[in-house]
């Protein structure tokens, strides 16, 4: 399952995000973490220290490793400098799966320890001095995308993405490539504003859309989000001594978490494995080569010099029917 939480600067999408993590990892699945939030916090939030947030590889200076490895054999690209963050997968190239080792994950994840489990977190890398005025946030993300849409996941794996605030996401197709999306939502007319941007530039492309309430304080603020949200409202969540020590970087264990909390966060789960039914990897396909059509068009065919059109192999869809075909791939590939 892929799963994204977004949501406006501040309204509590990391902490969220962090705690759906803790619970998956809790009933022992595996599960990938992934930080493409602008403001790299996710570390910090499933327990690292600074130095250890710090020293995460980033995703975003990996990009020529990563193209390199999902090209694969793929006839249709004919070189690492003419894939671009949508460009698909097709005949050849390789595929990832959640619990696998291959070269991406040992250049670009890092095991967490979590109560009850471990997760593997990537982050994309913060927005550096270097990069201002010369590139922009998704320059970074891209490669989010990248494996998002060379990724074959199938039930009761996990990746959860802390996507960028706002309705950053729509620069791209990423919104798309989720079973599920969370948007957590204060009960402020700010707070409702991005849930309404995102069901507005969503309704078309069948992305399933939810809504978490955060910093929910009393009837009143519950009251204001169902008259906002109607029945995209799935669960809210209030005031937590829990959360509070966690971000004072003193988290207690996690089985120690407000009762109301861990009903939230089963509900959140529930909601994420009963999307699995209307998977349809046919669309899924389809809309990564629309996205990676319009990107050709407006700037990807000018930027490397060549038709990206041509890499979109026809008779390709992405599905865990090709999950021997990724293995098969994986063995073939040394490590590096």
């Amino acid at each position: 399952m892929k799963i994204a939480f977004v949501g406006k600067g501040g309204s509590g999408k990391t902490t969220l995000s962090s705690l759906f993590i803790r619970q998956l990892a809790a009933t022992g699945a595996p599960v990938v973490a992934v930080d493409a939030d602008i403001n790299q916090h996710l570390g910090a939030a499933l327990g690292l220290d600074e130095a250890d947030s710090a020293a995460l590889p980033a995703m975003g200076e990996r990009l020529p490793l990563i193209k390199d490895y999902l090209r694969g054999s793929n006839p249709r690209i004919a070189s690492v400098e003419t894939m671009i963050k949508t460009t698909p997968p097709g005949e050849g190239s390789r595929l990832l799966r959640v619990s696998e080792h291959n070269p991406v994950y040992d250049a670009c994840a890092r095991p967490v320890e979590l109560d009850g489990g471990a997760v593997r977190l990537m982050v994309t890398g913060p927005f550096t001095d270097s990069d201002l005025g010369v590139a922009c946030y998704h320059s970074k993300t891209g490669a989010v995308e990248l494996f998002l849409n060379h990724l074959v996941d199938g039930p009761s794996e996990y990746v959860v993405v802390d996507m960028t605030a706002g309705s950053d996401s729509f620069a791209s197709g990423m919104f798309t490539r989720f079973d599920i999306t969370f948007l957590v939502a204060e009960p402020t007319r700010k707070g409702v504003s991005v849930y309404r941007q995102y069901k507005e530039y969503a309704h078309d492309f069948g992305v399933v859309l939810k809504v978490v309430g955060n910093k929910v304080q009393g009837q009143d603020d519950l009251d204001f989000l169902r008259a906002e949200v109607g029945d995209d409202l799935l669960v809210t969540v209030g005031h937590s001594d829990w959360v509070r020590s966690m971000e004072k970087g003193r988290p207690p264990r996690f089985e120690l978490l407000e009762d109301v909390n861990r009903l939230a966060l089963r509900r959140l789960h529930t909601a994420a494995d009963a999307t699995y039914e209307l998977r349809d990897w046919e669309r899924y396909t389809r809309q990564m080569v629309h996205f990676h059509l319009k990107n050709a068009q407006s700037w990807g065919n000018e930027r490397t010099g060549a038709d990206l059109a041509a890499q979109i192999d026809p008779g390709f869809v992405l599905g865990e029917s090709l999950t021997a075909l990724a293995a098969s791939n994986f063995r073939l590939t040394p490590t590096v």
